[in-house]
Order: structure tokens, then C-alpha cells, then sequence
């Protein structure tokens, strides 16, 4: 699978700890920044994984910033882009399995490496699935 991840100042060192783990699972990363502790507007990662996912270019997108808040919000704006802020495995596995979530935010600020590494191998094994939710996916791409 192809994943793109993008952190601001505040996500950089989880990003930094993801990644690795995101090439030991055997998936192809593709780093769109922040390189460094730097203060960044998060917009600007936001806007570059979630463009990635929206056209298709990977096939799914990891974004932390100090909350991951500010990049849940920018992410959701794009057209086929579903962001979940999930701060524990239990809304990790359910945003892949009831929503299709194609992003996942963490907050850097909030969650440590440990736990963010356990979220990101369940969020990215767990399949959607399907059935009754997919009428319901169908609704949130309709409208936005």
C-alpha cells in the first residue's frame, strides 16, 4: 500500500518514529514534511497528503500535528478524503471499519510512540466493512 504522512512542528518526532514502522509493515512512504522541529503551519502538510488521497495518487495518509486537530479539519475539506482523529486503538480499528477513513490524525502532543505505532498496524489491516456503512459513505461523499 501506498501511504503518505505529514506532520507539523508539533508531529514531527512521531513522524519520525511512524515512518520506519510504516517500512518495516512493507507499505511504500512517501514524506511530504515537516523535516524538522521548525515551527510550520500545518495547513500546509494537510493540504499535501489529502490532495494525494483525493486523487488517488496513495492509497491512504497519515497526518499529525500537536493535537491533530488542525489537520483533521484541513483534511476533511477535500472531495473522497475521510479523516479520523483517533486517540486510541479502539477509534483506530472503528474508523477503518465503520467509516473507511482514508487519513489518520493523531495528536503528537497527546498520544506516545508506543500507542501511535499499535494504531497505525490497526488502522491500516483493518478492512472496511461495507454492508450497511457503505450507503452511509455513500452519503457523506454526496454531500461533500
Amino acid at each position: 500500500m501506498k501511504v503518505a504522512i505529514g506532520a507539523d512542528h508539533g508531529g514531527f518526532e512521531l513522524k519520525e518514529q511512524i515512518k520506519p514502522l510504516l517500512a518495516e509493515l512493507g507499505h511504500d512512504v512517501e514524506d511530504v514534511g515537516c523535516f524538522s522541529l521548525d515551527s510550520v503551519d500545518y495547513p500546509e502538510q494537510a493540504k499535501e497528503v489529502s490532495k494525494m488521497v483525493s486523487d488517488g495518487t496513495v492509497d491512504r495518509g497519515i497526518l499529525i500535528c500537536g493535537t491533530g486537530i488542525g489537520m483533521s479539519i484541513t483534511a476533511n475539506r477535500f472531495k473522497g478524503v475521510r479523516a479520523a482523529l483517533c486517540h486510541e486503538l479502539f477509534t483506530a480499528r472503528m474508523s477503518r471499519e465503520h467509516n473507511d477513513a482514508n487519513i489518520l490524525c493523531m495528536g503528537g502532543r497527546v498520544i506516545g510512540p508506543g500507542l501511535a505505532r499499535e494504531m497505525v498496524k490497526i488502522w491500516l489491516a483493518t478492512p472496511f466493512e461495507g454492508v450497511r456503512h457503505k450507503r452511509r459513505i455513500n452519503m457523506i461523499d454526496g454531500v461533500c
